[in-house]
């Protein structure tokens, strides 16, 4: 059997974590070299506040010396549309922004990657850059992008001020596509957690939930290394640790920076490790196909991906067992991955998720279209899934009896 020692880890983002870290915003793009900043976040975080604060910092910059705020582009939509790219690469140029500052959750994040990507190739269309879906660049053919960018998370989730992958969606093919790119995360993160309190415990739960996928999708990965294997099993501890406190009470700060720190490291060693990808690959093509935020698809399929293909999760289970605080004595591996899935079943119920998805109208025919949907998305590259075993864990999510 050939193995290969080589693996590659990249930790390029400066992280700069702690509550009111947003008050350093304009130093650190005048260390940047930036002049005319644009920021862009979504109408929901304006109506929340989150705009406004982050946008009063620019005003208590001496005029002249610092960084100016150039715009603010607020028409961000759930899954960093294509078409939201597009419109906010022509409102940078507009404003003659020459930095970006991303304030939001995956979505916000996403988009001004695709922002940046499109001003340094000289793009007006982010689809012309990812025609099969897929486009992969890594180092030294990936250059760096020279365009201050910082990135400040409002969700503890996709981790994606860190990580080289950006997910945009392609309303005309309803597919999720994807660049990775080592220079497309933010040159620096700045993860206040002061800007996190305020989200509802339905998106906090959810959004916890993704960045636990990425730490287990991570781990289990037959290209993990010792590398993304310290950042995932400690993403995994912070998650059991604090996912149910930031639920029940959001304004724990400590909580909310814990959960932050464990989304950036999630994202790290899924980024790191990427290979087999099956919740991911499920959650993509539902979300593609039903408009299910990421979060929650993820949420309600990893124990399902976990019952129905076990030979994945088996050979490390006892550490991940461990990682969950689930006791595991002396128990043979099956034993453990079960009450590994019960931990996790728990933790979704007690952070009031649900485990299927009957808020969706989804019928028996659309199974048929999401067996195709899942074998087409560029997550099956990877690790192709037989179509009974598409089926079978479709059922698991889809309520019994539905036509």
């Amino acid at each position: 059997m050939l193995t290969t020692t080589f693996s590659q880890f990249m930790l390029r983002s400066g992280i700069y974590s702690g509550s009111n870290t947003r008050a350093m915003v304009p130093d650190l793009f005048r260390g940047l070299g930036a002049k005319r900043v644009v920021l862009f976040s979504d109408r929901g975080l304006e109506k929340a506040g989150i705009v406004e604060k982050t946008a009063q910092i620019f005003e208590l910059t001496t005029h002249g010396i610092g960084p100016e705020l150039a715009g603010i582009y607020l028409d961000i939509k759930q899954d960093a549309e294509s078409s939201c790219v597009n419109d906010a690469v022509r409102y940078a140029r507009e404003v003659g922004a020459d930095a970006l500052l991303a304030v939001g959750g995956g979505s916000v994040l996403d988009t001004v990657k695709g922002v940046k990507y499109c001003l340094h190739k000289g793009l007006t269309n982010i689809n012309d850059a990812i025609p099969g879906g897929f486009l992969m660049e890594s180092f030294p053919e990936a250059a760096h992008i020279p365009i201050p960018h910082i990135a400040i998370p409002t969700t503890a989730g996709t981790g994606s001020e860190v990580s080289p992958i950006a997910v945009i969606y392609n309303e005309e093919l309803k597919l999720k596509t994807n660049i990775i790119n080592p220079f497309i995360s933010a040159d620096i993160a700045v993860l206040d957690p002061d800007l996190t309190v305020g989200l509802p415990s339905n998106i906090t739960a959810f959004t916890g939930f993704d960045a636990l996928t990425h730490a287990i999708e991570a781990f289990a990965s037959p290209n993990a290394t010792a590398l993304t294997d310290a950042y995932a099993l400690h993403a995994v501890r912070l998650i059991e640790k604090n996912l149910l406190t930031v639920v029940a009470d959001g304004e724990n700060l400590q909580a909310r920076m814990d959960m932050l720190h464990a989304s950036l490291m999630g994202i790290t060693a899924f980024s790191f490790a990427l290979n087999a990808i099956p919740v991911h690959n499920f959650a993509h093509a539902y979300g593609a196909m039903f408009r299910i935020p990421h979060g929650l698809a993820n949420a309600v399929f990893l124990p399902a991906v976990m019952e129905g293909i076990p030979s994945l999760y088996l050979p490390k289970i006892h550490q991940l067992a461990e990682a969950l605080n689930v006791e595991t004595k002396n128990e043979d591996a099956p034993t453990v991955l079960n009450k590994v899935i019960d931990k996790i079943k728990l933790l979704q119920h007690k952070a009031g998720l649900p485990a299927d998805f009957s808020d969706y109208s989804i019928s028996e025919g659309d199974l048929e279209k999401v067996i195709t949907a899942v074998a087409l998305d560029p997550a099956a590259v990877s690790f192709p899934m037989p179509p009974e075993l598409i089926y079978a864990i479709s059922q698991k999510v889809v309520p019994a009896g539905v036509k």
